[in-house]
């Protein structure tokens, strides 16, 4: 997954009001609730359908290590969907989403300016409508680079600009070499 992805699914299950579950068979008992049945969690486990039986009877209770982590993922993946839509509600309506990153950012502006790319380490508050955005294209799916071109617009208006106050002029935002990006909401 990217890192822009990965990023904004962390931020949303911080919302989480509840654990996920524990032990292996508790896991596996969440994935066959949610996919009714055995057999659609086998092939989405890419085990036999014996074995996810033997899990939710707690006949085995020590998945492997690939298997534990494919097993957690997916019950991340489908954990409390309505606290999850609420929050990414409020962060694209009222709250917005709290950038924080390590990376080289410059700009393109007009002759004169020091307009060198530098590492930076920036700690910015982005509004609703960015939030909004970035969400919107996670949920189409959209291409680690798509998001970064968002984040970057809005650090482009929220930062450099400081929404229309200053440096007019600029006309592009260059967002790579992330060491760290975390988003908060």
């Amino acid at each position: 997954m990217s890192v822009f992805g990965e990023g904004l699914d962390k931020a949303v299950q911080r919302a989480f009001t509840r654990p996920l579950p524990k032990s292996a068979g508790a896991q596996m008992r969440y994935l066959v609730k949610q996919l009714k049945g055995t057999k659609a969690v086998a092939q989405l486990l890419r085990v036999s359908q014996r074995t996810v039986e033997r899990y939710v009877k707690d006949q085995i209770k020590k998945p492997r290590a690939d298997l534990a982590a494919r097993m957690e993922r997916e019950v991340r993946a489908r954990w409390q969907p309505q606290i999850r839509a609420k929050a990414r509600q409020k962060a694209a309506t009222t709250g917005g989403i709290v950038i924080d990153t390590r990376a080289r950012i410059g700009y393109t502006a007009p002759i004169g300016s020091t307009d060198e790319d530098r590492l930076r380490h920036l700690t910015v508050a982005l509004p609703p409508q960015y939030a909004a955005r970035l969400f919107d294209a996670q949920e189409q799916g959209a291409s680690d680079q798509r998001l970064r071109e968002i984040a970057a617009e809005a650090l482009k208006e929220v930062y450099f600009q400081d929404r229309g106050r200053r440096a007019g002029q600029l006309e592009e935002v260059r967002f790579t070499d992330i060491e760290h990006l975390e988003f908060d909401l």
